[in-house]
């Protein structure tokens, strides 16, 4: 993994897309910081299109495309997509490989394989906003426990034929053929209407979760806090911030505006101009 600052100017220039983890790549501590929503915003206003990719649930989704500087959300680790479309009406994507509704009996079982082989871990907060997927909480509440319990937590899942993902709070298990990356490649290609673009999209993530998308995409970065992950990983992010979660991607996404040229305008001018830096190349 490079800094971050050492993306060429011309791989800069050609970002469209801003697509982004959210659970500790855009907080921190379970906070999103004023500065990595002014990121998002200052993005938003020059033209970029951000699209977070998240393992949070379809009731996280439907906010996230309402209320955020956002095209759109990739949510469930890749089971919909919440856009809002031309006439501003919220609209739900649902990747075709998504289980039948008798999944639930399956991820049923599979909660409680998984509560019973690893003492302390439960299930997460928002499971009752969740539709297509299971999430097994091991570090979002307390008590916190260690990633060596998370790799448990997934290879219960995984035995019971579920895939499973981890990321920095939570263990996610799904039924069906599609992860973050599936998702976003047949919303770019099919809703959108997009045929070229691997060069064209930036990915920001922070855990093994993301790593599809480190895999796929020439132009990635990891926030410092995937340092912790970097020996469980095949595939690492191309850059590196230099500082953990929402701080790091705000001062990443400085770096690709200086690079790429492009100034701010509007609303995020002052913040542009006077905000005191985050960080120094």
């Amino acid at each position: 993994m490079k800094p971050i600052a050492e993306i060429p100017e011309a791989e800069a220039a050609r970002i469209r897309y801003v697509l982004t983890d959210i659970d500790d790549t855009i907080t921190n501590g379970g906070k999103l910081p004023a500065e990595a929503y002014s990121a998002m915003w200052k993005l938003h206003e020059l033209g970029y299109r951000v699209i977070p990719v998240t393992g949070r649930s379809c009731g996280w989704c439907d906010l996230i495309a309402r209320e955020w500087p956002a095209h759109a959300v990739v949510g469930e680790n890749g089971a919909v997509v919440y856009y809002l479309d031309e006439t501003g009406h919220l609209q739900v994507f649902t990747h075709p490989s998504v289980a039948s509704p008798e999944v639930h009996g399956k991820l049923q079982a599979v909660r409680e394989a998984c509560l019973k082989a690893v003492p302390g871990c439960r299930v997460a907060k928002d499971q009752f906003s969740r539709m297509y997927d299971l999430a097994i909480d091991f570090a979002e509440e307390e008590p916190v426990l260690p990633l060596s319990a998370a790799e448990e937590i997934r290879a219960v899942c995984e035995s019971m034929g579920a895939h499973a993902k981890v990321s920095s709070i939570h263990v996610n298990a799904w039924f069906g053929n599609y992860d973050k990356l599936t998702m976003t490649e047949l919303f770019l290609r099919e809703v959108l209407h997009e045929t070229d673009f691997l060069h064209d999209v930036i990915f920001f993530g922070d855990s093994p979760n993301d790593e599809p998308m480190f895999a796929h995409f020439p132009v990635t970065c990891g926030v410092a806090n995937i340092r912790p992950f970097a020996d469980r990983m095949a595939h690492l992010p191309a850059y590196v911030a230099p500082l953990e979660g929402g701080f790091g991607f705000a001062a990443a996404v400085d770096v690709l505006l200086r690079k790429a040229g492009r100034a701010c305008t509007g609303r995020f001018f002052a913040f542009c101009a006077f905000a005191p830096c985050l960080w120094k190349p």
